[in-house]
């Protein structure tokens, strides 16, 4: 495995002209898309695609850590078994093997790039989360996500063969008619929508948590690579496996901050109202069980002792710990909570579970290969076999980074690849520029959709519940399909780029796509939890409690949903 981020000048990502071709096309700029552009040879020009600014994603919130096994008696292998075992019988054992044994390699580049995980002594520190054998997860206090975003972020705008195009949303995926090869991407940008030529495109757009009305997810977290990568006939895979982490802040106003696993590995307490610690009698090993067994036990619990338990939450008591040791740990936490009124030394949080991790994802293999040739997929965005139907904490980001340095390999499947001959004109789209309506009605929609997801896929499932709101999610879809605007994204034709008449404009048309995304990914999560008929990982079925032998399979989905 090779890492060669290799900087030598700056660039700015505030360029306002784009070429129509690259050699590759990142999409997304998290950890996993920061650092796939890193790791692509730096010959090769790569279009770094975000529709926020850099580092919008999901990875600067990773409060506790990445796991890597460094220090005896710690050892690769006991990583493997608590990932495996997490993983509830669905993870690829063969690509569990290649994280684990590359994840020292990919902690000495972040630490040579200047990444600063805290330290006991000379010794990089290593705390304990929920189902790992070992104090295996390093940190840099409790905003670890951000550390390494950040450093990635700098070195990315260093290097002269990469050009961020910023506030730029994919809107699909271009195969290549005759070959079923992926060309490039049809993106918004600067209210036009532009077609952009690759010789290969790489999907690193993170999660869906905005799917769900409670999320620890980021607003751009829309499920838009997993979205256009199965409308465009990629194939996709084990998407009712959600993560619902079980302790996000729950204060009235304050948005659904994540409080990390790392709390309760350094002794924090899951009370109720009455001040029990409830979890021991769901699981043995109370707070420390695996996410699914808590987030359930915090879901039971409350049904069983709550008038109104979709409301309602328990709490979360840092007081065990000693105060010196929050202060040094978890200085975001204290200060995120002191914005809202809560003071951790003396009184304990309110939480309760959220959406959090998509273990489902664009199937691909070791090489980060889609079922589409020229299409790449990593990170949240991708299913590789590692995290089966649970995430072991903290994994994921170890995953962008081990399998985003594959991409060093990259060029050994593009000798085959001709652009082709591509020169689009631009149009005046001749339209209405007020949209106020209809973006109102996408509103709507979206927010209805988020509560019948909770409601329907939540953390805990029944077949009727889920078959019922299938026809309501695709009836949304149609009446997107109404609308004015949605015109321009059912009618884009590679021969043409189109200019909007206004910013406003754009912003609709954003919108539309990222709804139509969640609709999409929506019914998805609902068409494969339906599906599998057995409780396993993060998929639980009230009606189906029990995992079962027979449904040791992969879900797997390919597009046939009408999309005009």
């Amino acid at each position: 495995m090779k890492h060669n981020p290799n900087p030598t000048s700056e660039f700015s990502e505030s360029a306002e002209e784009i070429p129509n071709q690259f050699d590759i096309i990142v999409v997304g700029s998290g950890a996993a898309g920061l650092y796939a552009s890193l790791c692509i040879p730096p010959h090769l020009r790569v279009g770094l695609v975000t529709k926020d600014s850099l580092g919008s994603g999901s990875s600067p919130w990773a409060q506790g850590g990445i796991a890597a096994a460094i220090y005896p008696p710690d050892t690769p292998e006991l990583h493997l078994e608590d990932t495996l075992q997490a993983g509830a019988g669905l993870c690829d054992r063969q690509a569990v093997q290649f994280l684990v044994d590359h994840a020292a390699e990919a902690i000495e580049f972040l630490v040579n790039l200047g990444v600063d995980f805290d330290r006991t002594g000379e010794k990089l520190a290593t705390t304990l989360e929920a189902a790992h054998s070992y104090p295996r997860v390093l940190h840099s206090r409790d905003t670890t996500g951000r550390a390494i975003v950040d450093v990635l972020m700098a070195t990315v705008l260093k290097r002269p063969n990469i050009q961020v195009v910023s506030g730029a949303i994919a809107l699909s995926i271009w195969p290549n008619p005759q070959t079923g090869r992926c060309q490039g991407v049809s993106v918004l940008y600067q209210s036009q929508i532009r077609w952009l030529q690759a010789k290969a495109v790489v999907l690193a757009t993170g999660g869906g948590g905005q799917v769900f009305a409670k999320t620890t997810n980021p607003e751009v977290s829309t499920g838009d690579g997993i979205a256009i990568a199965w409308r465009g006939g990629a194939a996709v895979r084990d998407l009712e496996f959600f993560q619902f982490h079980p302790t996000a802040l729950m204060k009235p106003g304050a948005p659904h901050f994540l409080i990390s696993e790392a709390v309760r590995g350094e002794g924090a307490h899951l009370i109720d109202r009455q001040g029990r610690r409830f979890a021991f009698d769901y699981h043995p090993a109370g707070e420390l069980a695996p996410r699914d067994v808590v987030s359930r036990a915090i879901f039971m619990h409350l049904q069983k002792t709550s008038d109104h338990p979709a409301e309602d939450n328990v709490y979360l008591d840092m007081r065990p710990i000693p105060p010196d040791q929050i202060r040094h740990r978890f200085p975001n936490i204290i200060n995120v909570c002191q914005h809202w009124g809560i003071d951790v030394f003396n009184e304990p949080m309110p939480v309760a579970p959220a959406a959090h991790y998509w273990m489902g994802g664009i199937t691909c293999d070791l090489m980060n290969r889609t079922s589409m040739p020229g299409l790449y997929a990593i990170g949240e965005t991708a299913s590789t076999g590692v995290h089966g139907a649970n995430r072991l904490a903290s994994n994921s980001l170890l995953e962008c980074l081990v399998f985003a340095s594959q991409l060093s390999k990259i060029e050994m499947d593009l000798t085959d690849h001709k652009y082709i001959d591509y020169t689009p004109s631009m149009i005046l789209v001749q339209g209405k520029s007020d949209y106020a309506q209809e973006l109102e009605k996408m509103e709507e929609i979206r927010h209805s959709l988020a509560a019948l997801m909770w409601e329907s896929a939540g953390i805990c499932r029944t077949q009727t519940v889920l078959e019922a709101a299938i026809p309501i999610v695709l009836n949304w879809r149609k009446e997107l399909q109404k609308l004015q605007i949605s015109k321009y994204l059912l009618t884009m034709n590679p021969r043409q780029n189109m200019q909007l008449l206004s910013p406003e404009s754009g912003k609709t048309l954003k919108a539309l796509a990222e709804t139509f995304n969640l609709l999409d990914i929506g019914y998805l999560i609902l068409r494969s939890a339906t599906f599998r008929k057995e409780s396993r990982g993060g998929h639980y079925r009230l009606d189906y409690p029990e995992t079962s032998p027979d449904w040791q399979i992969h879900t797997v989905n390919r597009v046939n949903l009408p999309t005009k």
